[in-house]
């Protein structure tokens, strides 16, 4: 290659060829073919026939059915006994040919129009109050317009404990965007249908909740990417003792991430958030109802469960209807607007949570159920009992009997 644009170059600068073939040790001919091609030279091997060969049309025609098709089966249907790794390495070479085209488009991003919504799993040892490392969901929300970050822990991937983190990370932004903008998360929704809340959740921000077609995740970009930079940028080298410490140094390094300029933009998600909030909603004046909430009768068991878990209540209200209500953080249960029952959330799953007044309570209230009780009396009758005062006073012995005794009494 170094020869051809050589000989090219000094033909043009004005050499003779024969001085060229001469100076550089090579035939003229080769001078004269450097001179008529148009490309470098290159070696290729004729293409030549192979074992797969004879069972190519036959893979071709396949594919053109069943583009997805495992080359195992295909090596099945078409009879293919030689090595299946150069039989893969064939088929691998013809799949592109007959996949279906899904083109994806440039998307453009207005101020205010759109917060994109993911879950991420960090691959981090976050312990629980039983000492478990579960896999926990991060709600991640990206404005998209000024591709500012907001993110936080969570317990699950419920509708209840979904709500509660959207509600969380809008409250900090301070507005509401436009659409929300999911993809088909179960706690959120499948198919044509929101999950139970979701809708009314969305109508109390005034708001689009949006949900994504399947295989469509170019229309969620720009929070997918993010995912993959808080793994490369936020988790190498750190250690965390428990959800509130992982949310706290979460917090802290989306400060610092916010702050930095973002290459698709040219510019910082800090600096271009102002423009973006002043195109949104404004928060609502009544917060959504969000959280876990049910009204149950209290039994003699007197807990009550909420996800996995059950706390216990004052048993002073068993058998009344209590209202439980449960966020992120706290557990708080009702009798008639009195609270009964205060716990802190706990994220393990399969734990009872006892509050040491309440099994005192239940010790009391079981002694006095257990002590005799006098039976009741018959309607319509009088006690058998009387007073030994009346038969005094019925026998005429009511009179002074200090008298009778000089002054003594027996």
């Amino acid at each position: 290659m170094e020869d051809w644009a050589l000989i090219r170059r000094l033909v043009a600068d004005g050499v003779p060829q024969r001085q060229v073939a001469r100076d550089l040790g090579v035939g003229r001919s080769t001078v004269a073919r450097a001179l008529t091609s148009d490309r470098p030279p290159k070696y290729e091997r004729p293409a030549g026939s192979t074992s797969f060969t004879p069972f190519e049309p036959a893979v071709t025609q396949l594919l053109a059915k069943t583009p997805d098709m495992p080359a195992t089966v295909i090596a099945e249907r078409v009879g293919w006994t030689g090595s299946i790794s150069w039989f893969r390495d064939n088929v691998r070479r013809l799949r592109p040919e007959h996949a279906p085209v899904d083109p994806a488009d440039r998307l453009t991003w207005l101020a205010g129009d759109v917060a994109q919504c993911d879950l991420w799993f960090p691959p981090a040892d976050v312990p629980l109050e039983d000492g478990t490392t579960p896999l926990l969901p991060v709600l991640v929300m990206t404005c998209a317009y000024s591709r500012f970050v907001l993110a936080r822990m969570i317990p699950t991937r419920h509708t209840q404990d979904l709500l509660l983190g959207m509600w969380d990370l809008l409250s900090q932004l301070g507005a509401v965007p436009r659409r929300l903008i999911w993809d088909n998360e179960s706690g959120i929704g499948r198919g044509k249908r929101h999950a139970e809340g979701v809708a009314a959740f969305a109508g109390t921000l005034a708001t689009t909740l949006q949900r994504l077609k399947p295989y469509d995740p170019e229309s969620k970009g720009v929070v997918e990417r993010r995912n993959g930079y808080f793994e490369t940028s936020f988790l190498p080298g750190r250690e965390f003792n428990s959800p509130a410490d992982f949310n706290n140094q979460l917090s802290d390094w989306l400060t610092i991430a916010n702050a930095r300029v973002v290459r698709t933009i040219k510019a910082k998600p800090a600096d271009l958030l102002a423009a973006d909030k002043a195109a949104m909603l404004a928060l609502p004046p009544v917060p959504p109802t969000v959280g876990w909430t049910n009204r149950v009768r209290l039994g003699r068991d007197y807990y009550v469960r909420i996800d996995s878990n059950d706390y216990s209540v004052d048993p002073s209200v068993i058998g009344r209807l209590v209202d439980v209500h449960a966020d992120l953080c706290k557990v708080r249960i009702c009798r008639n607007g009195r609270l009964v029952a205060a716990h802190d959330r706990v994220w393990a799953r399969g734990m009872t949570i006892t509050d040491a007044a309440h099994v005192a309570t239940a010790k009391i209230l079981r002694q006095q159920y257990q002590q005799p009780r006098p039976a009741p009396e018959p309607p319509g009758q009088e006690s058998l009992v009387r007073d030994l005062a009346e038969y005094d006073h019925a026998f005429g012995l009511t009179e002074d009997l200090t008298a009778v005794t000089g002054g003594e009494v027996a």
